[in-house]
């Protein structure tokens, strides 16, 4: 396993894998792995990667003020011990000054699909994200990269950039991976006691019973969430596909929430494809 903390040595490198005609799929991370990260890795294998190249990055841009940038977990050794068991081909290791010059002036702003959501609630993070994964997309030139779909918004975000400004990048789009308990896996996890990751459970319990059809509005999920001591931070229906409010929970449509658990800001969602069913 290759590790790399120059961009331009990882891009020489991909480059020589792509002209072998390898396929390179990038699956971006900002470290702390844990088992949502490695089902990406393998995802990215069975979608057909010669090579997967893991970025590992605290992107400092995506963080606002306030915001858990500077104590949020990293353990470069553990981080680098799991991507060669699963098989990596090469991390990507760069600090903060290797992608950002200390003049840098240039950002990647998407204003739609950002608009509400965890864009509303945390101004500029997307315009961080979009900008760290373009230059990622760039340096790598992966053939396709993986992104997981606990993070909806930013995926649908990350699709719209590459379909905007024409990426040569596919986007495949990775299941949320839970603890045994429901929990949608997240680095911020750590964070929790054991008294908040009980109420936490409400969480992923709530949105399959919306998924089954036994919670139908939005109120009746936050009132759930609520009822377990947790606050809202927003609970919204929205089109799967255009991220517009959605007025009824409908075939079509995904259910996506942001709770703090204390201090911690967790996310989860539940999308409706075959339309929700009765309850017996």
């Amino acid at each position: 396993m290759k590790i790399f903390r120059d961009s331009a040595k990882l891009r020489k490198w991909a480059r020589k894998r792509r002209l072998e005609n390898r396929v390179v799929a990038l699956v971006p991370t900002m470290g702390f792995l844990h088992e949502g990260h490695i089902s990406l890795i393998e995802r990215a294998k069975k979608n057909g990667a010669d090579d997967v190249v893991v970025s590992i990055f605290v992107n400092p841009v995506q963080f606002g003020p306030g915001e858990d940038y500077a104590v949020y977990p990293r353990d470069e050794k553990a981080d680098l011990a799991k991507c060669r068991a699963a098989g990596v081909s090469a991390v990507f290791l760069p600090s903060n000054e290797s992608m950002y010059f200390g003049d840098h002036s240039v950002f990647v702003d998407e204003v739609s699909l950002s608009r509400g959501l965890c864009g509303a609630k945390r101004p500029g993070h997307f315009r961080g994200v979009c900008t760290v994964v373009a230059k990622l997309f760039n340096i790598v030139q992966p053939n396709f990269a993986v992104f997981g779909r606990k993070d909806y918004q930013q995926a649908a975000i990350i699709k719209r950039m590459v379909r905007d400004l024409d990426f040569d990048v596919k986007i495949v789009l990775a299941p949320i991976v839970r603890e045994k308990s429901g929990i949608a896996l997240s680095s911020r996890n750590t964070y929790l006691s054991a008294e908040e990751k009980e109420r936490a459970l409400v969480i992923s319990r709530t949105l399959a019973a919306v998924k089954k059809g036994e919670v139908k509005t939005v109120s009746a999920v936050a009132k759930r969430l609520e009822k377990a001591s947790l606050k809202v931070d927003y609970v919204e229906c929205v089109d799967s596909e255009t991220l517009e409010p959605s007025r009824t929970i409908k075939p079509g449509s995904s259910v996506l929430v942001a709770v703090y658990d204390g201090k911690t800001r967790l996310i989860d969602n539940v999308q409706i494809e075959d339309g929700p069913r009765k309850s017996k």
